[in-house]
């Protein structure tokens, strides 16, 4: 009886969490009467692809959709390099104020976006001053900050893993004579690898659905714009293009699924192993 009712609450639980997809592709085939209609339906007779063509034919749709891409996989990239040198130092090494820059970290995972935005505008303006690339309507902006803020988790959490890497490998390794660099590429890199799957999708999620960073840095420089600042020209004074925004959501979902698809095997095995940990 037990085993039924908890299979009932995780159908119950996954039906809940599916709907809203679901209700999503439902809008975004649906032909705008329907939308519209005072009287909703789950299903529709008269699927169409109108709403995805109105999405394609957006201008600079293509550029847009290329530069969400970039910033999401350079920080990405950038966040998970620095993210695993910071764990080998903080989990390996013994120095002055370690356990402070850890507490730094986890504070700064508990300040709101929001309540940084100002500051991290007039910061990210007389950067762009003294290094070209990062300024204000510059793509660089959304990497440095992106990259700022998924840091501090990464960090927590590739923490688990490096400290589960024996330091008896290592030593023995070096006693084979490798060098500091082989044992961190060629032995801790590897061990640590389902850690960095984990923590990439979240800061490839993090960066490629953003807009409030997109709407504050990037200015004036339109060709710099990100995926979501597109579906702004679905939202109307009159009244919304709700199939455009919906099947505009459903074309933003796509890259993040398939990212997901290329880690999932590594995802799966770095939840366990930050559990253990």
């Amino acid at each position: 009886m037990r085993k039924h009712l908890l299979n009932g609450i995780a159908v119950l639980v996954a039906l809940v969490t599916i709907f809203p997809i679901y209700w999503m592709l439902l809008s975004a085939v649906k032909p705008p009467g329907e939308i519209q209609s005072l009287h909703q339906r789950p299903w529709t007779l008269a699927p169409s692809l109108d709403s995805f063509r109105r999405v394609l034919g957006v201008e600079s749709f293509g550029r847009y959709f290329l530069n969400s891409l970039v910033v999401a996989l350079v920080v990405v990239a950038l966040s998970a390099l620095v993210a695993f040198l910071a764990a080998v130092v903080l989990t390996k090494y013994h120095f002055k104020f370690r356990t402070t820059i850890l507490v730094m970290f986890l504070t700064a995972q508990m300040v709101p976006i929001e309540a940084l935005t100002i500051p991290l505008f007039f910061l990210v303006r007389d950067v762009g001053t003294v290094v070209p690339g990062v300024g204000l309507n510059t793509l660089g902006s959304l990497v440095l900050v992106h990259t700022a803020f998924t840091l501090p988790f990464a960090i927590w959490m590739l923490r688990g893993f490096v400290a589960a890497v024996p330091d008896e490998l290592e030593e023995a390794a070096v006693i084979d004579g490798a060098s500091r660099f082989t044992v961190l590429w060629r032995i801790l890199f590897p061990l640590v690898a389902p850690g960095l799957a984990a923590t990439s999708v979240f800061s490839f999620i993090t960066a490629w659905n953003d807009f409030l960073f997109a709407r504050t840095f990037i200015i004036s420089a339109t060709e710099n714009q990100t995926l979501p600042m597109a579906l702004l020209v679905f939202f109307k004074p009159d009244e919304n293009d709700w199939g455009g925004i919906m099947a505009a959501s459903v074309l933003m979902t796509v890259p993040v699924l398939l990212f997901f698809l290329l880690v999932r095997r590594r995802l799966v095995a770095g939840l366990g192993g930050a559990v253990k940990g």
